[in-house]
């Protein structure tokens, strides 16, 4: 499992998990590359996968009620992004999940997912703690609307655009 070594510290990083436990997760998960611009999942359709960002950047977005195309979210390297509200109701999809630059991949099934809680007690912890994250995240992003005012918001904007351009320099 050499080629999951970011995943293994992400997830050590987290939760204290026996070898043999970890072996099973990441036996779970997949690998793939995908290119800059591509989809990953409409809005819509049902998330039934989340992503593990090894190499790359993914952003999760929405279209509001006038056509525009807001970001939400974006993973970087070495964290998950998936469609939580989707993944965990089986409902369509309010957001879509698009590749920023070209990226490798960890992904594992809604289904396998919850099959790892069932076997690994640990896996649990590990969600609660994404769970908990996620809230955390959303939480803060939604007071910044009510506290920032438009300049710090675009201040946040600008270290994301920073670090992106960076990483753009970096491959090219």
């Amino acid at each position: 499992m050499l080629n999951y070594i970011e995943l293994t510290n992400f997830i050590k990083k987290n939760i204290n998990i026996e070898d043999d436990d970890l072996k099973i997760v990441l036996s779970y998960f997949k690998t793939i590359k995908k290119s800059k611009n591509e989809i990953l999942l409409s809005n819509g359709k049902n998330s039934q996968v989340s992503y593990f960002v090894k190499k790359g950047c993914l952003r999760l977005f929405y279209i509001d009620e006038e056509g525009k195309d807001v970001t939400r979210y974006i993973a970087f390297e070495n964290q998950f992004a998936t469609e939580l509200v989707s993944f965990i109701t089986n409902q369509p999809a309010q957001e879509a999940i698009q590749v920023i630059e070209n990226s490798e991949l960890l992904y594992i099934t809604h289904e396998d997912f919850r099959h790892l809680m069932k076997i690994i007690p640990k896996w649990k912890d590990f969600y609660s703690l994404y769970l908990e994250k996620a809230y955390v995240n959303n939480s803060k992003r939604l007071i910044s609307f009510t506290t920032l005012d438009a300049s710090e918001r675009y201040k946040q904007l600008f270290k994301i655009s920073e670090y992106l351009n960076a990483k753009k320099l970096e491959i090219e």
